[in-house]
């Protein structure tokens, strides 16, 4: 997608006190990813001016943002809104300075807008664009009074009479300005309201006196929602992941039960995969020629050519090929190559070359209380079940771990290593313990 002439402004100085929490409201995540990502990321596709006005918690957001998009240093700028002075969506603008003579102005909350959809504006030739939704009986959105396909009035829910409800135009929320616009309307702009803000929404008002053609763009309100509290959020998640889910399936992925899957945006499958109902499948997660098995988790971690679950759990910092893991296997922080690990397991800070068999019970006692260590495991090792291997420890190739063993030092290459217990039995002691006669 090409670079437009074009300069993108993404407001996002409001505390978003609806969403009840401390998380400041762009931050909060859909499908592993903040809100405003969403938005920057879009707006990145189209324009090489793209501003971001913040302003609560405007250090933390700046940041966690940075992280994602500090190779386009050049294009992404941050300004910090004077909210004490000029609070408001037209307070936000009282200090920008674009680089192009045409502004599209968005909202940080509005994680779904998607770059093809933002392109529509640059095709409309008037001095003033903005979105219009067409869904009657919908609340929670100003009413846009529109005659002879040009915008008369915006006018907010709270302040609209009977008639002015009925109407089934909707203020989506973005706007598309040239430059002489705002460079004249701006500075007239006041906070002679309720609120005592300056309100975006009143360029329009003020430009409509000037008899200024305000066009309307009618818009599909799925992709141009709002999220406003915990129920928007949800559904901007379900969406998103729907998205996902879709490209994917084109793409080829077999999907048991789509509507059951949650994959979050920065996943990627390659070669022929199938995901069973139920799979969560996390972070910076990569499935090549894999099959993920039901209710099976897979978070930050590599699988290749394997197949994993049901109801197996792969933690983070995992590359796991050529392998089979079953039902109620736990893995964290491993390389697999190769390996069986059919049922019961934990495998964690561990590294098991190919022909390994993993028993049931197997568990790698990894932390010490103080320290993570590491447990290495050769090729075509048979592990017994329920053993615990004690870290750090290397178990070399070709050697057998006996049942019930606990592993507490180096085994060699070739050995048999087993722990046998003594045998204990006292008569009559369960009635002393419990102070019961037989």
């Amino acid at each position: 997608m090409n670079k437009n002439n074009i300069s993108i402004v993404i407001l996002a100085a409001g505390k978003g006190t609806r969403m009840k929490s401390n998380t400041p409201k762009v931050l909060h995540k859909i499908c592993g990813k903040e809100m405003l990502y969403y938005s920057i990321r879009e707006a990145l596709k189209i324009s090489d001016d793209v501003s971001v006005i913040l302003g609560f918690e405007s250090e933390k957001i700046k940041d966690s943002m940075l992280q994602h998009f500090n190779k386009y240093e050049s294009d992404l700028n941050f300004f910090i809104q004077d909210l004490e002075n000029y609070p408001g969506t037209g307070g936000a603008l009282k200090s920008y300075t674009p680089k192009h003579n045409k502004i599209l102005v968005l909202n940080g909350d509005m994680p779904l807008i998607q770059a093809s959809e933002l392109e529509e504006f640059l095709k409309q030739d008037s001095k003033i664009t903005m979105s219009v939704i067409n869904k009657p009986n919908t609340n929670g959105y100003g009413r846009v009074v529109i005659k002879n396909n040009e915008v008369q009035e915006i006018i907010e829910e709270k302040d609209a009479n009977k008639e002015i409800l009925s109407l089934s135009t909707l203020n989506a929320g973005i706007y598309c300005f040239n430059k002489e616009i705002l460079d004249k309307y701006i500075p007239m702009l006041d906070n002679n309201n309720n609120q005592k803000e300056y309100y975006l929404t009143d360029v329009i008002t003020l430009a409509k006196k000037d008899n200024v053609a305000i066009k309307p763009m009618f818009v599909e309100m799925q992709n141009y929602k709002g999220v406003n509290d915990k129920i928007d959020l949800s559904q901007a998640e379900t969406i998103m992941c729907s998205r996902i889910k879709n490209k994917w399936l084109k793409e080829g992925v077999i999907m048991h039960l789509p509507d059951t899957i949650y994959i979050e945006d920065s996943v990627i499958f390659s070669g022929e995969c199938i995901i069973e109902s139920g799979v969560g499948i996390y972070g910076n997660s990569k499935i090549i020629n894999s099959h993920i098995k039901q209710n099976s988790i897979i978070e930050d971690s590599i699988i290749e050519d394997s197949d994993i679950g049901p109801l197996a759990h792969i933690r983070p910092k995992c590359n796991i090929a050529n392998t089979h893991i079953g039902n109620f296997v736990e893995v964290k922080k491993s390389e697999l190559n190769g390996i069986k690990a059919g049922h019961l397991s934990y495998i964690g800070d561990s590294q098991i070359q190919e022909g390994s068999n993993v028993g049931a019970g197997f568990i790698t006692c990894n932390y010490d209380g103080k320290s993570k260590h590491k447990t290495i495991i050769g090729k075509n090792v048979f592990i017994g079940s329920d053993v615990q291997a004690v870290a750090p420890l290397t178990i070399e190739d070709n050697s057998i771990i006996g049942a019930g063993s606990t592993i507490r030092s180096n085994v060699k290459s070739g050995e048999l290593y087993l722990t046998k217990g003594e045998e204990i039995r006292k008569s009559g002691f369960f009635y002393k313990f419990f102070n019961k006669g037989e």
